[in-house]
């Protein structure tokens, strides 16, 4: 029996075109192109930011904005309401708060960031040390970190201004003495998850030093939870800034900060309520921001969220 030839234009294909299996259905994007993409959806945590950028921006250019001098004192017009003259009021020696706000700005900012930037270095470099040597290393550091975490926080800062003299130093220090051991115990519990992954076993093979492995390895995978964390810790160094000077064991007049402004301007409450509302409300704003900062990356970092 012969067979019969069918024709080809008698069959109809069905589905997608056979090239178009060899095309990439989306781009290609970089992890970090990624965490910015699910950042940038997060509406709070881009307000965070802005809120940061104007803070900043208005600590350098606001106490150029009016003629008044931060330190400059005129008891006659002492404790004005907010006007067009002195915008947010001024205190009981006629200082300009508006000034001073942004003044102390600066002073707050500092604190908080230059506690973090400290905070990281040392965490970084103790933690991935102790958790990448292990052994008896990891326990004595450890625990010598565990000890400095023991001591009152309060306490400590006391002695070191007794001893070193008030000033903004002596506060840094007294912060940084023992806030990276949160970062340092952060960093070591991821170190000791990725130290046993298969890219640092060929590095460490292939004879690379502990340095290497350290800083091109193991400390950008664990980038994600160390952004968080100094991004959590500069509001908690301006709180306690904020804390300390409230307590008299801050900077100094005629330096402002919003702890001293804060704690100025609340024995007036009641009758120059305007005196401990904007310092309030601006460490409010900037502890608000770099929480919501913080949240947002946490989301963004989170690759159980990622599609």
């Amino acid at each position: 029996m012969q067979q019969q030839h069918i024709p080809k234009e008698m069959f109809e294909q069905v589905g997608g075109d056979t090239s178009d299996s060899e095309k990439i259905s989306r781009p290609s994007i970089s992890f970090w192109k990624d965490v910015w993409m699910r950042f940038k959806k997060n509406r709070l945590a881009l307000t965070g930011i802005i809120l940061i950028v104007i803070l900043a921006i208005m600590s350098i250019v606001g106490p150029m904005l009016t003629p008044y001098d931060y330190r400059t004192t005129d008891l006659i017009n002492s404790n004005l309401a907010p006007s067009a003259n002195h915008w947010f009021g001024t205190d009981d020696l006629g200082r300009d708060i508006f000034t001073r706000v942004w003044k102390g700005a600066q002073i707050s900012l500092f604190i908080g960031l230059a506690a973090a930037v400290i905070d990281l270095f040392i965490g970084v470099i103790w933690g991935g040390l102790s958790g990448y040597i292990g052994g008896r290393t990891d326990e004595y550091m450890m625990r010598f970190a565990d000890i400095l975490w023991a001591v009152p926080y309060l306490l400590m800062v006391i002695l070191l201004m007794v001893v070193l003299g008030q000033g903004l130093g002596t506060m840094i220090l007294a912060m940084t003495i023992t806030g990276w051991i949160n970062m340092a115990r952060i960093v070591r519990g991821q170190v000791l998850q990725l130290k046993s992954q298969e890219y640092v076993m060929a590095a460490q093979t292939l004879g690379a030093k502990t340095s290497r492995i350290m800083f091109r390895h193991l400390i950008p995978n664990a980038m994600g939870p160390i952004l968080i964390t100094m991004t959590l810790t500069v509001p908690n160094a301006i709180f306690t800034e904020a804390f300390l000077s409230y307590l008299g064991l801050g900077v100094q007049q005629p330096l402002a900060s919003w702890g001293t402004m804060a704690s100025e301007g609340l024995p007036a409450l009641q009758y120059y309520p305007w005196r401990l509302f904007f310092p309030a409300l601006f460490i409010c704003l900037t502890i608000f921001a770099f929480n919501v900062i913080g949240d947002g990356m946490r989301d963004a970092l989170d690759p159980r969220l990622r599609k």
